[in-house]
């Protein structure tokens, strides 16, 4: 969906980057190799997202790093688009909520960091999951967002669990 409004490529990825989670950075060279394309398409895009306020970017030394503006009066929108581009709004309805007892459910691995690469990693904090239900409702997901979801399920968040919460309750 984002990639036929947006028809960059290198546009798409880096605000995949930047609005999956707001807490993201990143630097000239250090996007352009992650995505494997050219310093010069990426800077253009840099440039473009940073004018239109979309983009903000630190000096830090001699390096230049980008994050997403939470100023923006689109920052909701945005973030709300990439999330449904991933197919993470999709994974809340078909799979968290249909489970019951979920107290937490976490996005970690390359979605966390804003690398769309065809795999959501779930993490599910909760009790008395039924695993059979959730089988089923991991195939249905899948065949709905056209990804491979992997989900781990524990009873209790470890403290360095870091990624983009779907649900906290």
């Amino acid at each position: 969906m984002l990639d036929i409004l947006i028809t960059s490529k290198t546009r798409v990825k880096l605000l995949v980057k930047f609005f999956v989670q707001e807490t993201n950075k990143g630097y000239l060279r250090g996007l352009a190799e992650e995505f494997k394309e050219s310093t010069n398409s990426v800077r253009v895009e840099l440039n473009r997202l940073s004018d239109a306020g979309i983009l903000v970017s630190q000096q830090e030394g001699k390096m230049k790093s980008y994050s997403a503006n939470r100023q923006h009066p689109l920052f909701d929108e945005l973030k709300s688009l990439v999330a449904k581009y991933l197919g993470l709004d999709k994974l809340v309805e078909v799979v968290i909520k249909k489970l019951g007892t979920v107290k937490k459910a976490v996005v970690v691995g390359d979605y966390a960091k804003g690398i769309d690469s065809g795999v959501i990693e779930l993490v599910l904090v909760g009790k008395d999951i039924n695993e059979e239900y959730l089988s089923f409702l991991i195939l249905k997901a899948e065949e709905k967002m056209d990804r491979q979801v992997k989900v781990t399920v524990v009873e209790e968040a470890p403290f360095d669990l870091e990624g983009v919460i779907l649900l906290e309750i």
